[in-house]
């Protein structure tokens, strides 16, 4: 009997421990920062939190941030939520400081079903191809006698090609390095390019300037993968965050993938300060202890509503599914 009241005390014990432990750190749930690089609705580093649509794509490992897909984890170099997009790099893609040292490269996919896609600003530079192989003209001249063949062209006299980003003029490593500008309209003539061509790049153009600085609207060529994302704002989702309602955090409920406000004592299905709603059931992971609310800059609520109904919250958000349209190679 005295041993079945140890186990039982025992038991009780390490249930208190670990509910105690749970809800401390479900208190730093809805982190709204990695690495100095803000994290808001519809995206995520936490499960349960931001927009379904994203979920596990982000990682924070030791303060820095990682966006997952298909072909691996690349590291994120920002983020933007008035101009919807996030900035990768990829250590193997080449750059400048490389010169004419080649590192074997890896197909860059991305998973539609988490409604990112690769930006049109994006462009792609082919390194040292195979002249047999690869049809090397410039553009203008080659449409102009081609017009029906001219997205079979990798332009060795585009401008990027004669002013390589974070290159001093005149480098004399450079010189010999082949180089062309390619636009793929699929991915099959992507995988072809790679095959035949030694290595790649992406240059993504980066917008300068603008109102409240001394600089005129410009664009600068940088080296990275820009990925475009939407953002999902829900008339839930907007009467979640309206702080006049209680300034809760946009989420979703881990097992069904449906709308939940979290606020800081309870998660709702609704907004954080009507009593008239039970507290969500408990069965979700996703509590929220002491967050912020999500400012989505640039997205006009008139404009910007989404109805859930679009959402996919019987299909979970998987990934390795690829497309055409947002696969590289």
């Amino acid at each position: 009997m005295g041993h079945s009241k140890t186990c039982t005390t025992q038991i009780l014990t390490l249930f208190i421990l670990t509910f105690v432990t749970l809800s401390s750190s479900q208190s730093s749930l809805c982190r709204t920062s990695c690495g100095g690089i803000p994290i808001h609705y519809p995206l995520t580093i936490d499960d349960g939190c931001g927009s379904p649509y994203y979920r596990h794509i982000l990682a924070c490992t030791e303060d820095v941030l990682h966006l997952r897909t298909p072909s691996g984890r690349y590291p994120v170099k920002s983020i933007s939520y008035s101009d919807p997009h996030i900035l990768v790099s990829d250590p193997l893609m080449w750059e400048c400081k490389d010169e004419d040292r080649f590192r074997p490269t890896r197909p860059f996919s991305l998973d539609s079903s988490t409604h990112l896609s690769l930006s049109t600003q994006n462009e792609y530079l082919f390194f040292n191809c195979s002249t047999d192989k690869v049809n090397m003209e410039p553009r203008p001249m080659f449409c102009e006698r081609f017009p029906d063949r001219c997205d079979t062209t990798c332009d060795p006299a585009s401008y990027l090609c004669r002013h390589f980003p974070e290159c001093a003029p005149n480098n004399k490593a450079l010189r010999a390095l082949s180089c062309c500008s390619y636009y793929p309209k699929a991915t099959e003539s992507l995988r072809m390019m790679l095959k035949h061509c030694d290595t790649y790049t992406s240059v993504h153009w980066k917008s300068v300037g603008g109102l409240g600085t001394s600089q005129p609207y410009d664009q600068v060529p940088e080296y990275g993968v820009r990925v475009d994302f939407e953002i999902p704002l829900t008339v839930s989702c907007l009467r979640c965050q309206d702080r006049a309602k209680g300034g809760g955090t946009c989420g979703f409920d881990t097992s069904n993938q449906d709308f939940v406000c979290l606020c800081e004592e309870r998660n709702v299905t609704t907004y954080c300060k009507d009593h008239q709603v039970e507290r969500h059931g408990g069965h979700t992971k996703a509590v929220a202890g002491t967050v912020t609310v999500a400012s989505i800059a640039g997205v006009g609520i008139g404009a910007g509503v989404w109805y859930l109904k679009k959402l996919r919250t019987n299909a979970p958000v998987t990934h390795g599914v690829q497309t055409n349209e947002n696969r590289l190679f």
